[in-house]
């Protein structure tokens, strides 16, 4: 964003800008949508659109950082009780399952991501997430092994879990539904072979 709001007033129009700018995106795609026609329908005047988002960009890049956050949260509630295997690797297929179902549901989700590899800075914010989202694994397989292992190793392995995750939910969201299951599938299994390796003692 160009300028944060402090005011309430300043605040709930932002809000209202992203909300509206989803109601588009949804309808016609991020490619589609114009500043000129955000405005309008957010009810705002061109100058005030472009005193909080520059561009499109912006916007788009706003609704992906806030969608992140939200990701960080669901994953850090998931595990942050987690005190097992067997609970951790349940706990992580029914994120993968509850992201997937997510992506397909959310256009707007759906959008962004198709479109990462294009931008570098939401490849970047999605590098950012990837690291901070195997933080939290790392994190809760040491405490499983009782903090027996090597931290580095263990969180090299957790990123690449975590970054073709990402990959994984595009390439899934790309294909038809059946085909979209069976990729996920294929992923879990795959994870499921890293942890039962990484959280044997």
């Amino acid at each position: 964003m160009r300028k944060a709001p402090s005011q309430k007033r300043s605040r709930e129009r932002v809000e209202n800008i992203l909300k509206v700018a989803c109601e588009l995106i949804s309808a016609q795609g991020s490619d589609a949508m114009k500043m000129g026609e955000l405005a309008e329908k957010a009810g705002v005047s061109i100058g005030s659109l472009y005193q909080y988002f520059p561009d499109k960009a912006s916007i788009i890049h706003a609704l992906a950082d806030r969608y992140n956050e939200e990701s960080q949260h669901c994953i850090e509630e998931a595990l942050t009780h987690v005190m097992d295997a067997k609970g951790f690797v349940a706990a992580f297929e029914q994120l993968i399952d509850t992201y997937y179902e997510l992506f397909l549901a959310e256009p707007v989700i759906c959008d962004i991501w198709t479109g990462t590899q294009a931008d570098k800075t939401l490849r970047d914010m999605e590098l950012e997430v990837s690291r901070a989202n195997a933080a939290l694994l790392t994190k809760t397989i040491l405490r499983i092994r009782n903090n027996d292992g090597d931290h580095n190793a263990l969180a090299a392995r957790c990123l690449l879990i975590m970054y073709n995750g990402e990959a994984t939910m595009r390439l899934a969201i790309s294909v038809p539904a059946h085909e979209g299951r069976e990729i996920i599938n294929s992923y879990k299994r795959m994870v499921q072979r890293e942890f039962d390796e990484m959280l044997r003692v």
